[in-house]
């Protein structure tokens, strides 16, 4: 994830870090040498290289800029669950360390949440495609088993068992939701008319401007290129929010500050540093 101020005025224009810019130039690259070529093509040769009539491509436009803003915050609602549901486990890892203060002192309040660091790890490390020695959910159930030995013993009420049981289920659940958003993404084929429609109207608007513009149809083809492009980039980057891309959740930092918690009010000391952006990037 992209962590930085906002730029200044002149820094919009130079900042790299974090932009689509850095996704889309070779379509823009194409998009601006094929309206160089429509410009000096229709100068030379006015009678096979002929210009358009603007209307239709404003209409087009307007179609698909709706699209692009309809997909976009599609995409845009998949990245936002995903970090409400991190939430959702971090803030139940923090209920969980109230919920065992009955254990106190006690072995079993270390097993258990421990276990909830290690989920935590592992979530992250599943939800990235690095499967680790052993899932997620195997975390949960051993602090479940641990949970119903306490109960079994009598030490814990029923009362005090079902809460954590509810608060283990509760993680349970905000892992099988973020897999969903990690194993399904927006159907294909949605997104390749998507991409066919930007390409061919980018590909086609030299010719609506050529008689307008002239030699700065190139200019206006690429800014309208860069508009499409990056939302369409950047729809791309939000629909899959566990990727390895530079608007991905920071999974290794929320399941650091998730150790943190735990083992904080264990009393250990030696506790892990929250990572920090490196060049802006917070993974």
């Amino acid at each position: 994830m992209i962590l930085r101020k906002r730029p200044s005025i002149l820094g919009l224009f130079l900042v790299l870090r974090g932009s689509v810019i850095q996704v889309i130039w070779k379509q823009l690259l194409l998009v601006m040498a094929v309206a160089l070529a429509v410009v000096w093509a229709h100068g030379a040769l006015p009678q096979v290289v002929v210009a358009l009539d603007f209307a239709p491509f404003g209409l087009i436009g307007i179609a698909l800029s709706v699209f692009l803003s309809f997909r976009n915050g599609a995409c845009y609602d998949r990245w936002w669950e995903a970090r409400k549901l991190w939430g959702l486990m971090i803030q139940t890892a923090r209920d969980m360390v109230r919920q065992t203060i009955v254990l106190e002192d006690t072995p079993e309040r270390r097993q258990i949440l421990m276990a909830l660091v290690q989920f935590g790890h592992r979530a992250a490390k599943q939800l990235r495609g690095q499967p680790p020695a052993d899932s997620a959910d195997a975390a949960l159930i051993e602090a479940g088993r641990s949970v119903s030995r306490l109960e079994r013993d009598g030490r814990l009420t029923g009362t005090e068992a079902l809460v954590l049981h509810e608060s283990l289920a509760r993680m349970a659940g905000a892992l099988l939701g973020c897999e969903r958003l990690a194993h399904t993404p927006v159907p294909f084929a949605y997104t390749l008319l998507l991409h066919r429609t930007a390409y061919l109207f980018c590909i086609m608007l030299p010719f609506g401007f050529v008689d307008e513009l002239g030699w700065a149809t190139p200019l206006a083809a690429g800014l309208v290129a860069y508009a499409f492009f990056g939302l369409d980039a950047l729809a791309d980057e939000l629909e899959m929010p566990f990727s390895h891309n530079q608007n991905a959740m920071p999974l290794t930092t929320y399941a650091t500050a998730m150790e943190i918690a735990l083992r904080g009010a264990l009393g250990d000391s030696d506790l892990p540093e929250l990572p920090k952006p490196v060049n802006y990037l917070l993974t």
